[in-house]
């Protein structure tokens, strides 16, 4: 079938497991490169079409993005979507973080919501492609279906992505085969490129020696195994028998070792020269281990130049050896270009995931200074019984006979008109209108009535609009049991003081009343959780207030796990705990200046604060 019908997106894998859409310029811009042939190179820069990628380059070869700064590889993949579809049709859905900023949804989330909104549905539960949310198009809000938080969405127009060219089924390749890259050789050639990558290549093919006919001879071709190279258009990384993803250990302790196809070794960057006699094609290969210490040096040296010169932050990290300091990205980029010049890449192991502490007596573990008993379980607090929503909201409300000429941000109706929630029907009247006491914005009472009805309904209010808290807020957190203690080791970036632990146990059981199916049961995966904070002063008051948030049962939630999909499970709720105990290479660890103050502004917004916690010690 022939593909007129579709378009291309291309995405990336995130440290979550889901595919991200690049935008459609970008696309366009890999899809250019790819339907350039071998003569665009293999290597894609994303800066040139987009800044905020300047660090970031596409190896086709691998399939991998890499971000120059960090070394940080992603797979990448090649997907085909109907031209009908929100991707066809330049149509983009977001929705708007805490910061202020738009995100995209995935491509498979957003092509959902744009055929609801086209079939003119009022809203669409977003729970069958693996998120707990509703996008309500009346009010254009995702709406959260465990905690009723909403936030803004907005659909807006793009530039249509590029439309597929060939045959339904046929894998692109990449290199292109010896006869196309000969034919596409032959063609007229482009000005060279004089982007720093591919001044990079150029002088590292003029700069390699030949290499000496015995190494050369040395092993036959077959005797070099490798993965064969993911093209465009080839099965994607994260399916069975596919690459490795982000922060998967290497197969093997020993470094892998790949070597360059024969139509890879002439490839080279749009618009470059040809390679120098011996520096292209099997006889003239040169072998990384043929290249003397000077050669090496010189390499390094006009890495680290280009790298300088294209404005790329640099950060110093042990090499190999353990003894000069490199550029953390020079390993990955000089793989990269290196296998665009033809020459072999030795790829090593990944840094070492290390999640625990190491092994600790009982008679090691302590009690933290300031903080009574060393365990506690989870205590369930109910509404005061006879306390109608009406009489619950009078506390935090002043009426007002005269409202402002403005709207209702909860129904979007004017507030001088009626209310124009459509549910079921509180008791008070349609058309009054009520003032929060501290925050002082405005809302319909019967829209705040409704709000309150489809919450926790635990005699506490939150401004829908700033968020303050009216009373005190509790959560769904199912029973289980929370246990804390000083262990004798230092965790990264804390030197001067001993780790405290943490450790959350919660069994799998039945969902109450509060959660999202009553009656069904829920699983726990993971449990026991580990989690640590440094044994300080800051360290000890966020267990304080973490003390405070897992007695308002605040910590978790049930709903669907943004990691795996899973529906009725038991997942974080907002607030961030770090679980790798001597390193952070999934964003959860140590070193993390700023950690601990974050974690306290995340409590602050779940209304728990220093004066809370004393509130709750009386």
């Amino acid at each position: 079938m022939l593909l007129a019908s579709a378009v291309v997106v291309w995405e990336w894998l995130n440290e979550h497991g889901r595919w991200r859409p690049y935008s459609p310029a970008v696309s366009h811009h890999i899809e250019a490169a790819v339907r350039a042939g071998p003569r665009a190179g293999g290597s894609v820069v994303l800066g040139q079409v987009d800044r905020r990628l300047a660090p970031y380059i596409i190896d086709l070869h691998s399939m991998n993005q890499f971000r120059q700064d960090t070394g940080t590889l992603r797979p990448v993949r090649r997907n085909y979507y109907d031209a009908a579809s929100a991707p066809g049709q330049g149509v983009v859905w977001e929705w708007e973080s805490d910061r202020g900023s738009w995100t995209p949804y995935d491509m498979d989330v957003g092509i959902a919501i744009q055929r609801a909104f086209e079939t003119q549905r009022p809203c669409i539960d977003l729970s069958p492609v693996g998120f707990g949310y509703v996008i309500d198009f009346g009010t254009m809000g995702q709406i959260n279906r465990q905690t009723q938080r909403q936030r803004r969405v907005r659909r807006r127009l793009d530039l249509v992505y590029p439309l597929a060219t060939g045959a339904a089924g046929r894998a692109a390749s990449w290199p292109a085969a010896p006869g196309a890259a000969a034919a596409a050789a032959a063609g007229p050639r482009a000005p060279p490129c004089s982007c720093p990558q591919c001044v990079l290549v150029r002088s590292v093919k003029a700069a390699a020696p030949p290499a000496p006919a015995a190494r050369r001879s040395a092993a036959p071709p077959a005797a070099v195994k490798g993965p064969p190279a993911q093209g465009p258009g080839a099965t994607p990384p994260d399916s069975a028998g596919a690459g490795q993803g982000p922060g998967k250990p290497a197969p093997s302790s020993q470094a892998i070792r790949r070597q360059a196809s024969p139509a890879a070794a002439g490839a080279g960057p749009a618009g470059c020269p040809a390679s120098p006699p011996g520096a292209t094609g099997k006889a003239g290969r040169v072998a990384l281990a043929t290249l003397d210490r000077t050669s090496l040096q010189r390499l390094a040296l006009a890495q680290s130049r280009v790298l300088i010169a294209s404005g790329v932050p640099t950060v110093p990290v042990k090499n190999l050896s353990g003894s000069s300091p490199v550029n953390p990205a020079l390993a990955g980029i000089t793989g990269i270009l290196m296998s665009a010049a033809g020459l072999p890449v030795c790829l090593t192991r990944p840094p070492k995931l290390v999640l625990h502490p190491p092994p600790v007596s009982k008679s090691e573990i302590k009690s933290i200074p300031g903080v009574s008993n060393t365990s506690r379980k989870t205590t369930k607090k109910q509404a005061k019984k006879g306390k109608t929503p009406e009489e619950v909201l009078k506390k935090y409300l002043q009426k007002l006979r005269h409202p402002p000429d403005e709207d209702c941000t909860i129904c979007m109706e004017r507030l001088t008109a009626p209310s124009g929630y459509k549910g079921p029907q509180p008791t008070v009247k349609p058309d009054l209108v009520g003032k929060l006491s501290r925050c002082g914005h405005v809302y319909h009472v019967y829209c705040l009535v409704a709000m309150y009805n489809n919450g926790n309904k635990d005699g506490s209010l939150q401004c829908p609009t700033c968020k303050t808290i009216y009373g005190v807020k509790t959560g769904t957190q199912p029973p289980g049991k929370m246990e804390y203690h000083v262990i004798p080791h230092s965790l990264p970036g804390h030197p001067d003081c001993r780790t405290i632990r943490i450790i959350y146990s919660i069994p799998p059981g039945i969902q109450g009343p509060e959660h999202p199916n009553p009656g069904k049961s829920f699983s726990a995966r993971g449990f026991p959780r580990h989690c640590y904070l440094p044994d300080s002063e800051k360290g000890r008051k966020v267990l304080k207030l973490l003390l405070v948030a897992w007695d308002r049962r605040l910590i978790f939630a049930i709903g669907t796990s943004s990691t795996t999909g899973e529906s009725d499970t038991v997942i974080w709720n907002e607030v961030h705990h770090k679980t790798e105990f001597g390193s952070n290479l999934t964003g959860h660890g140590y070193p993390d200046a700023n950690y601990l103050d974050n974690v306290l502004a995340e409590l602050a917004a779940q209304g728990i604060s220093e004066d809370s916690a004393a509130q709750e010690k009386d």
